[in-house]
């Protein structure tokens, strides 16, 4: 046995006799033996201690007045006591009515028949309790043992097991190898295929600029038939100044043919070190997504892209389901779910028929594009609060459709989203996308397209920080940037802006910190619908404009904070009411109140100035 302590090794021994220590050293056949004998034993002293009396008895009767004797008492038991007893009763006085049972022995007596009964019983008492001992050690001797078989059997079930599992692995790696090898067959296979259709068509394009070229040459012939050597080279002078009649401004045909220059030529330049924003710049041309958490700065950031975009003359057209129009100005904005949805119907359309009109022109895909261009076909889609779309937008019902056969697709966003992607640069669709992640599920729902919005899109990430006093998420003007097939992430830098841009014509273009110009009419059409509805306008010209009770609260708490010009952003969080704090949006729905009742006036993005009174 394996002792924990040598105080452990001492109370065992102390507590275990020679015999058993003899014992344990048996084994166990010898064992089995001896409880054998020993319960042998005790069974045979058990049985004859069991049988006959230990010690001699006298019989005795009692003689009756009537010269009878009685035997026995009631019960039928005979009157009887042992030798000892019955000479302590007569030198006690026994009664003379007390005689011998004639009939039982010699004069009453009658002798022991098992005189060795005691050392019987005790002869069986020790060999069941030496048995008992003997199977006890061999009990706990099993106890430990059991615990070793239960190691052992689980050990082996353990390497079983293993053995199961390397076999399994070694199966499935096999397989693995084998279909790696598959996919590199058709990889090459595939690979091989795209180099002779690259071949191809590099040759077709070769064989169409040749011909091109002989057709100049016969037109330019055609057109210098008759003319000297001087004036064919003054011809050819006047044909490198000329502009081409594609081309808008300034801008040249050496310009024009720069691949920078155009939507569809390589690649973009790399963000170059010595201009911070040029990442701007590469967000113009291609399929965009900008993603980040709130207060990350996506709309600021995003409308700055869009001013650049107006300026590379660029036709916006901004879908925003909460949009209005005072935030929008200059583009064509579309509000609302279904509208929405009617225009990514449209959308959907003009792309086809745009591949349409392009298979039928016989021209390059750098005329084409040219084309597109010059006829001010340059759109860009801005879909703002992408995220939210998939749960809103159903597709519309085609209007050659019945009502009770109609099944609006599920996968109508998905559809819209993968066409935008993939479909748009050609075409000069390009669509801007604005999100708070970039997973698939929050992008159209659309699983398993992750290689696919890798290689076609333009990803920005902008990244927040937490304000340390005020706890709430702000931009922190650094981003992230990955352009289209590439897995590099680069960082950026956000540019630096004050104030959101609302305004987007390049005749007069504003930022948030102007007021919002709202004539006499509009401003009465907005009393009409939120404060005096069912009365016309003209009942109520000559009464002034009562505040709701909100907006009452948000007066006078600006009246007695003694504020002259008051910052939504800045007094937001100390303005409540009963402990009900409000949101941004809510309060500046108070302070057009305010301002409608001639109390304030704007003047920036959330900032009214008080009238004295």
């Amino acid at each position: 046995m394996n002792y924990l302590t040598d105080k452990h090794k001492q109370l065992s021994e102390s507590q275990q006799s020679g015999f058993m220590k003899w014992f344990g050293q048996l084994p166990f056949d010898k064992k089995a033996v001896a409880i054998g004998l020993s319960l042998t034993v005790g069974i045979g002293s058990a049985a004859m201690a069991w049988q006959g009396t230990s010690s001699d008895r006298i019989y005795f009767c009692i003689k009756t007045p009537l010269k009878t004797l009685t035997c026995s008492d009631k019960n039928g038991r005979p009157f009887r006591m042992t030798p000892f007893y019955w000479s302590q009763w007569q030198l006690d006085g026994m009664p003379r009515q007390i005689v011998r049972n004639p009939a039982m022995g010699v004069n009453g007596l009658v002798k022991a028949t098992n005189p060795y009964k005691p050392f019987r019983a005790f002869g069986g008492f020790l060999g069941f309790a030496l048995a008992g001992w003997m199977l006890r050690h061999c009990q706990d001797e099993e106890k430990q043992r059991a615990v070793f078989e239960d190691i052992a059997l689980h050990r082996d079930a353990a390497k079983a097991l293993m053995a199961a599992r390397s076999e399994l692995l070694e199966s499935y790696r096999d397989v693995a190898i084998a279909e790696v090898q598959l996919q590199a067959d058709l990889d090459l296979i595939a690979n091989d295929r795209t180099v002779d259709i690259q071949k191809a068509e590099i040759y077709a394009h070769t064989e169409i600029e040749v011909t091109q070229m002989e057709a100049s040459e016969a037109i330019f012939e055609a057109q210098t038939a008759g003319m000297t050597d001087q004036q064919k080279a003054e011809y050819i002078k006047q044909l490198r100044e000329m502009k081409t009649p594609y081309l808008q401004g300034s801008q040249t045909l050496a310009g024009t043919i720069d691949p920078n220059d155009k939507v569809t030529g390589g690649e973009q330049p790399a963000i170059a070190d010595s201009d911070k924003y040029r990442w701007i710049k590469n967000t113009i041309g291609y399929p965009t997504l900008i993603f980040g958490g709130m207060g990350a700065g996506k709309s600021w950031t995003t409308r700055e892209i869009i001013w650049k975009k107006v300026q590379a003359g660029w036709n916006i057209v901004a879908l925003d389901p909460h949009g209005t129009q005072v935030e929008w100005r200059g583009v064509r904005l579309i509000t609302g779910y279904k509208e929405i949805a009617d225009f990514m119907q449209w959308y959907m359309g003009e792309m086809r028929q745009r591949y349409e009109d392009y298979r039928l022109s016989g021209l390059t895909e750098e005329q084409w594009t040219e084309n597109l261009r010059a006829s001010g076909k340059m759109l860009s889609v801005i879909c703002e609060e992408f995220t939210t779309w998939t749960d809103n937008i159903v597709e519309p019902m085609p209007d050659d459709c019945e009502d009770e056969k109609w099944k609006p697709d599920p996968d109508f966003i998905g559809k819209w989203f993968r066409c935008a992607m993939t479909e748009s640069r050609k075409q000069l669709m390009i669509p801007l996308f604005v999100a708070h992640d970039r997973t698939m599920e929050i992008l159209a729902k659309a699983k398993g397209l992750s290689k696919l919005r890798d290689a076609a899109l333009l990803e920005v990430e902008l990244i927040a920080t937490i304000d340390p006093i005020t706890t709430e998420a702000k931009a922190s003007g650094q981003g992230k940037i990955k352009l289209p097939g590439h897995g590099q992430w680069i960082d950026i830098e956000l540019p630096k802006l004050d104030q959101k841009r609302i305004d987007f014509q390049l005749d007069k273009p504003v930022t948030s910190n102007e007021p919002p110009t709202i004539d006499k009419a509009t401003l009465e059409r907005i009393y009409e619908l939120e404060f005096n509805l069912g009365n016309k306008a003209g009942d109520t010209q000559d009464e002034p404009k009562k505040l709701s009770p909100q907006a009452q609260k948000l007066y006078e708490y600006l009246t007695r904070t003694e504020r002259i010009e008051a910052d939504v952003r800045e007094f937001k969080g100390n303005f409540k009411v009963a402990g009900e704090r409000f949101t941004v949006e809510q309060i500046k729905g108070w302070m057009y109140e305010i301002v409608g009742a001639s109390l304030a006036d704007w003047i920036g993005e959330g900032v009214i100035k008080l009238n004295q009174i």
